[in-house]
């Protein structure tokens, strides 16, 4: 079949370094047993090294062209359900649709990445670990620590309930075309549900989003409408702080304090 050209509509970059791939199936260190889903497989990439590990493969594509593609490169494995194409947005993928424990992967499309992290987040339960390829400057908001540059409302986000780690560092001569950044490699595992201390995870969205909405602002004034200077006391946190210097921890508290009250 002939070469197939990025779609930017769909954020394709995709990856071409070897050394680079060799790294991420050992650090996802595929098991044959393995219910394992890989996301936008592109051109194979990550595709043909796992289906070598596996016994079974399930991912899924938007791109028609490249689903096209995967059914003729994979013509035995599909015929053999070793490979099961799901054709569409992973956005809008059901997840709870396939068998768990669930190890998700992919290379994850950048201009969607956010809403795809908030999506698979949802189907924690079920899955067992993440491996994906990110913007490096998401990776590293993603597991930032309090008072520094790069935490904000996604770090606060997914590490209540996510254990995060950036493994790799992948530069943009990785990929064609290359992309005007660089990438980066994160693990995600979910903690175990009697560990996630949030009581009312859409009162805690809420919180965090009011914190971080206007980062400059102190926090008495982003969370004027939720906290008076007496609760502010009662938590001891200092008012005079801003979003970024609130630990997940406090966050988890404020969030907790507010639904114990109503």
């Amino acid at each position: 079949m002939s070469s197939h050209k990025a779609k930017k509509k769909f954020g394709q970059n995709f990856l071409v370094d070897q050394q680079i791939i060799a790294d991420i199936v050992s650090a996802i260190r595929p098991e044959p047993d393995d219910n394992m889903v890989e996301i936008g497989p592109g051109l194979g990439a990550l595709t043909r090294p796992l289906l070598k590990r596996l016994n079974h493969l399930h991912v899924v594509e938007i791109d028609r062209d490249i689903i096209a593609r995967l059914e003729n490169d994979y013509p035995q494995e599909a015929a053999s359900r070793k490979l099961t194409i799901h054709a569409g947005d992973a956005l809008a993928f059901d997840f709870a649709t396939l068998p768990a424990p669930l190890r998700i992967v992919g290379n994850l499309p950048y201009n969607i990445s956010s809403p795809l992290l908030f999506h698979f987040a949802a189907y924690t339960e079920r899955v067992t670990d993440m491996h994906f390829m990110l913007q490096n400057e998401v990776v590293e908001r993603m597991v930032a620590e309090h008072s520094t540059p790069a935490y904000g409302r996604l770090s606060v986000m997914l590490q209540y309930r996510f254990y995060m780690e950036k493994l790799l560092d992948v530069p943009p001569e990785s990929f064609r075309p290359a992309p005007k950044v660089d990438s980066a490699i994160v693990r995600m595992i979910p903690l175990p549900i009697a560990e996630i201390a949030v009581k009312n995870e859409r009162l805690y969205a809420q919180i965090v989003s009011a914190a971080f909405g206007q980062r400059r602002k102190t926090l008495r004034n982003t969370l004027r409408d939720h906290l008076d200077e007496a609760a502010f006391a009662e938590l001891g946190i200092d008012s005079q702080l801003r979003a970024e210097n609130l630990a997940v921890e406090d966050f988890i508290r404020v969030a907790n304090y507010l639904n114990d009250r109503v």
